[in-house]
């Protein structure tokens, strides 16, 4: 029964699959060249793990929080063939005081050194028709792979604001193929939409260096391997903005890092 439906739900899509392959399938904005900082001739900087130090902390959510809002998907029958989950907005996602989904980085302190990308790309999948993860995080010119594993069609729209990130709109079929993509510059939650179901968003960002982290379900968040000096750490949030502090670390230092957001 369930190949069945399948079946007559893939048929449904596919005169769709084809008008969105074209008028989708496309970049809204020219493509740079394929070079990264990291990839330059500057020297890469490494860390000497005996003195690497780490910053750890709870990212608290003050007040009463928005309660989740459950997503009609009526208008799709291929979001529910294989997820029977309801689908709540994940705006502000809170658990017992503690926030997810906030994405925490070096904001200055590591001007001039650059970093090894690393080869592990970082994925973005489609399930249910909503975005998992709904905030990651990945190096300048480190891999992204969005998936579909969904048996209906999306339409991933990536939005940036850094002039040389490729801006891109691209169809992709059911469970079809992964999109692959890198970033050349920095940039705090770029909005990742789906054309086809407005629901759908995603929030990518785009480091300088590897220390960054995003809070997860407690509101928790660690990050290691930081070379000892004299730090601004910000912790955003795609709703309630940005906080920041200052931090001195050094050889060896574990600090203890807590921020604290309300709703705006």
């Amino acid at each position: 029964m369930l190949n069945i439906q399948r079946l007559r739900s893939t048929s449904l899509f596919v005169p769709f699959s084809v008008f969105f392959l074209i008028s989708c399938s496309q970049n809204t904005r020219p493509m740079p060249e394929n070079k990264t900082p990291a990839q330059s001739s500057a020297q890469l900087t490494t860390v000497d793990p005996a003195t690497a130090a780490s910053i750890h902390g709870v990212i608290h959510f003050t007040g009463s929080a928005p309660a989740p809002v459950q997503i009609d998907m009526g208008m799709d029958p291929g979001c529910t063939i294989e997820n029977h989950e309801p689908n709540f907005s994940q705006q502000y996602v809170v658990n017992h005081g503690g926030l997810a989904n906030v994405y925490i980085y070096v904001k200055q302190g590591l001007e001039g050194k650059h970093f090894a990308v690393p080869a592990t790309p970082v994925i973005l999948d489609q399930k249910g028709c909503r975005y998992e993860p709904h905030v990651i995080a990945l190096m300048t010119g480190q891999t992204l792979k969005v998936l579909n594993s969904d048996p209906t069609m999306h339409n991933v729209h990536a939005q940036p604001n850094a002039p040389s990130n490729p801006q891109w709109n691209m169809s992709q079929m059911p469970k079809g193929a992964p999109i692959e993509k890198s970033f050349h510059d920095p940039e705090v939650m770029m909005p990742f939409k789906c054309n086809q179901h407005p629901w759908m968003k995603a929030y990518v960002n785009v480091a300088a260096n590897p220390f960054y982290a995003v809070s997860d379900a407690n509101g928790k968040f660690e990050i290691k391997g930081l070379p000892p000096g004299d730090y601004t750490i910000a912790a955003v949030h795609e709703a309630a903005g940005e906080k920041t502090q200052t931090v001195t670390l050094v050889p060896k230092d574990e600090k203890t890092l807590d921020f604290s957001f309300a709703t705006q």
